[in-house]
């Protein structure tokens, strides 16, 4: 193709189906979790239980109880004389530990013999990490961790100064990719508080590899966006993206730091939960916390409509056109996605496909 063309790819006609297994998917904020009490969540069209029993331990069990399929959510936790707590189900009360084992059957008799611990439920392993819940679901029931979830840098400041959640009418592969598109701005995000009408730049960036994803590496803010103004100094700014899909920005102005973390949670093929949470040190989150919570939340309402306004298209099957350098994130994004697939088949280490590239775009 001569240069000077714009070079496309023929994106999947439909995203697909499948999400990734054997790691770690937000499920929640630990302040979420109040001891004592159990939550129902769907995670990758599962249902799942999840709770803190009053002891601190963290449980995640599959939500349909063997004897009767109630959901052990709406039950409540029990201890025993010794001081195991366990989940007992709101129908008969059978009783599970945090392994997944069956404890007990009340309705067993003294004389009635039964071996319950072979009576399980499916456990997933859960874990807490600066402040956030992270659930890993492995490709079987059986599948235990190969590694933590991921430690994210910027979390200062004591407890978050912004949570928004919002479910997408979106398969994740679509939101994820709707999330990092770096060329929608100056169409979807028109406020004047964040660019002047009609305000478009010629952007370059450079972009290097990392754990499971890719960053766009630590760079001065584009200068028609207003928002960083309000930090003052010479604020400098890393985006980073990892699977599944993590999305975070940290910035950086003089000592004082700023994480806005993303997190997509699949519910199932056509939901998706979107978490943004953010931490800083930097006093203009405390003093102008109201205005920089009403900018994120509109943000991502202003995605999520643009989600709606999409699935009209996506209903007529259409083949999408991918260009360079704009939509290299998102085909980094599914060549990722492969990756981690054909590892996990081979039994080998994951080999991060991305190579350093400096893109090009005008927003």
């Amino acid at each position: 193709m001569p240069d000077g063309e714009p070079r496309t790819s023929r994106a999947e006609t439909r995203f697909g189906t499948g999400f990734l297994t054997d790691t770690w998917y937000l499920a929640a904020l630990a302040q979420d979790l109040r001891p004592g009490k159990l939550v129902h969540l769907e995670l990758l069209g599962e249902p799942v239980a999840l709770g803190r029993a009053r002891s601190g331990v963290l449980f995640a069990l599959r939500d349909v109880c063997p004897h009767r399929a109630a959901p052990l959510s709406a039950g409540r936790f029990h201890r025993d004389p010794f001081g195991t707590e366990t989940v007992a189900c709101p129908y008969h009360g059978w009783r599970f530990r945090a392994d997944g084992a069956c404890a007990a059957i009340p309705s067993l008799t003294a004389d009635q013999e039964m071996d319950v611990s072979r009576i399980r439920v499916r456990r997933y392993p859960v874990v807490e990490s600066q402040g956030l819940v992270f659930v890993w679901v492995g490709a079987s029931p059986s599948g235990e961790p190969d590694c933590s979830p991921p430690t994210f840098p910027g979390v200062v400041g004591g407890a978050p100064k912004l949570v928004d959640r919002l479910v997408f009418d979106a398969h994740i592969d679509q939101a994820v990719v709707g999330l990092m598109d770096p060329a929608h701005g100056p169409y979807v995000h028109q406020q004047w508080w964040w660019r002047a009408a009609g305000s478009e730049h010629d952007k370059e960036k450079r972009f290097e590899p990392v754990e499971a994803g890719f960053a766009m590496v630590r760079h001065a803010p584009s200068r028609n966006s207003r928002a960083y103004a309000l930090l003052g100094g010479r604020p400098e700014t890393e985006i980073t993206f990892r699977l599944p899909g993590l999305r975070w920005e940290h910035i950086v102005v003089g000592r004082r730091q700023a994480l806005f973390l993303t997190c997509l949670t699949p519910i199932d093929e056509n939901r998706t939960q979107v978490t943004q949470i953010a931490w800083s040190d930097h006093p203009a989150f405390t003093l102008l916390r109201p205005a920089i919570g009403a900018m994120a939340r509109a943000f991502l309402r202003q995605d999520a409509h643009m989600v709606q306004l999409q699935n009209a298209g996506l209903q007529q099957s259409p083949t999408l056109l991918w260009i360079d350098d704009a939509d290299r994130q998102a085909k980094w994004y599914q060549a990722l996605k492969r990756e981690w697939v054909q590892s996990r088949r081979e039994g080998r280490p994951f080999r991060n496909p991305v190579e350093p590239a400096t893109l090009r775009w005008r927003s």
